[in-house]
């Protein structure tokens, strides 16, 4: 592969609550949350402008282009390639009919927790372009990272067409309320919760990763005094 080529080819729970079976359960928790901060603006206004210049860079960039590992899904003829990178993973569809980026998904690091419980969750974080959208892209992403046995919480904030996202994907994975505390720890909070505990920044939602323990990373909520 040459420098001026970039055409990507694939080669030849129980601390948790799953929801499948109670959806009425779901329906309800998705009200309850809705108190999370849904404000983040995702427009896609410019947004192909962004991942040609994104492709532009992986193009020009050897080691970038070289790390570039297939990704085994399928998905309306697109082609899914994967780097890691200091422990985040980052995902690229790719349209090769028009050799071109047409979506992207970070498995961010969180900062907020402590070593113990950076080896066990990543916030992802997705954008689509126009024309590419409502074909399943983030999902199947989703769903191949949580079948791979590894969890996701959400970031500080999160787009309304994520949080909906989330709520589907609760159906087939365990869903959980959680409290990022002052010593980075993740607690895992009461389903549902109580009225303003998710005024603050630190609260979040975790997806539990096939065949992983929520236990594994987080530590029960200390009692709330009464005043």
């Amino acid at each position: 592969m040459t420098a001026s080529t970039f055409c990507l080819h694939l080669p030849g729970h129980a601390a948790a609550t799953k929801t499948e079976a109670n959806p009425g359960l779901l329906n309800r928790w998705a009200r309850q949350l809705t108190e999370l901060r849904i404000d983040v603006d995702l427009s896609g206004r410019d947004i192909q402008r962004e991942f040609d210049s994104l492709h532009d860079r992986i193009r020009t960039n050897h080691r970038t282009r070289d790390a570039m590992q297939p990704l085994p899904l399928h998905l309306h003829g697109l082609v899914l390639r994967m780097r890691e990178a200091d422990g985040e993973v980052f995902v690229y569809a790719i349209d090769p009919l028009r050799n071109r980026i047409v979506a992207y998904t970070v498995f961010n690091r969180l900062v907020e927790v402590d070593r113990r419980t950076d080896r066990h969750l990543r916030a992802p974080h997705t954008k689509v372009a126009h024309g590419y959208r409502r074909m399943g892209i983030a999902t199947a992403i989703y769903r191949w990272w949580l079948d791979s046995g590894r969890s996701l919480m959400t970031g500080a904030r999160q787009s309304a067409g994520a949080h909906g996202l989330w709520m589907a994907l609760a159906r087939d994975y365990a869903l959980a309320a959680v409290r990022i505390n002052a010593n980075k720890r993740v607690q895992q909070l009461p389903m549902p919760p109580p009225p303003g505990f998710f005024d603050a920044l630190d609260t979040r939602l975790v997806l539990v990763g096939r065949d992983c323990r929520l236990a594994d990373f987080t530590q029960p909520l200390a009692p709330i005094s009464s005043p």
